[in-house]
């Protein structure tokens, strides 16, 4: 009998609420809904970096872009605003369903890890204040490779540093740019319906697609019972 495929989470928003980050912009701009472009905005440019060869840590982008945004809407971004961001983006809450659905992956048998575009002190951060750092046995970084995600240099690196082929590995994102790179590299993928995330019906499919990560998580356990 196989076993079960280890599971890699993304962080920013697929565990993590990015909604803590709206007083910010909405402080800054006046709309929370600059968030939205913001966070749109440095996905977008983390792969334009990647495809021209050059790489930027993740949260040097996420200060440019909103730099780029207030420049677009004649606003004076200060020092005191940069560090609120960094501030606000390394202490963001657990979604209320995480740390139970992460409970439940583990008490079925799945190993869970992470890969994330965030630099690992960054990550580290994330997830001690969310209390979700000790459902993981490792986390991983895009920085190791200084490719971003769905890069597939990124998906490899996992490969290697755990040792198994694609096929054991599935990835659970809130991203379909993320499910998307995970199965063009042969893993499994499940892709988790947050809020301004859905299906995009072009493209390599992930498996499972759930509201929530409690949704996920069962399905998951469904899919591969019997399997240990």
């Amino acid at each position: 009998m196989s076993a079960l495929p280890l599971i890699v989470f993304d962080v920013n928003e697929t565990l993590l609420d990015l909604k803590a980050m709206e007083p910010v912009f909405e402080r800054i701009f006046g709309d929370k809904k600059d968030m939205r472009l913001w966070f749109a905005d440095l996905v977008m440019y983390s792969l334009a970096l990647t495809l021209a060869d050059s790489y930027v840590p993740f949260t040097d982008i996420g200060s440019a872009v909103m730099k780029m945004l207030a420049d677009t809407q004649g606003v004076k971004i200060s020092d005191a605003d940069r560090q609120e961001l960094t501030e606000k983006f390394s202490t963001m809450p657990p979604y209320p369903e995480v740390p139970a659905a992460l409970q439940k992956l583990r008490d079925a048998g799945f190993r869970l890890f992470t890969l994330t575009n965030n630099l690992v002190e960054v990550q580290a951060r994330q997830l001690q204040h969310g209390g979700i750092a000790d459902a993981f046995e490792k986390c991983f970084s895009v920085d190791s490779v200084k490719r971003y995600k769905p890069s597939r240099e990124t998906y490899g690196h996992v490969e290697k540093e755990l040792g198994v082929a694609p096929s054991q590995l599935c990835m659970i994102a809130c991203h379909t740019w993320d499910t998307l790179g995970a199965v063009a590299a042969g893993w499994e993928a499940a892709l988790v319906k947050r809020v301004g995330n859905d299906v995009l019906g072009v493209g390599p499919q992930p498996q499972i697609v759930g509201d929530d990560l409690n949704d996920v998580a069962d399905q998951l356990i469904a899919r591969h019972k019997g399997r240990r």
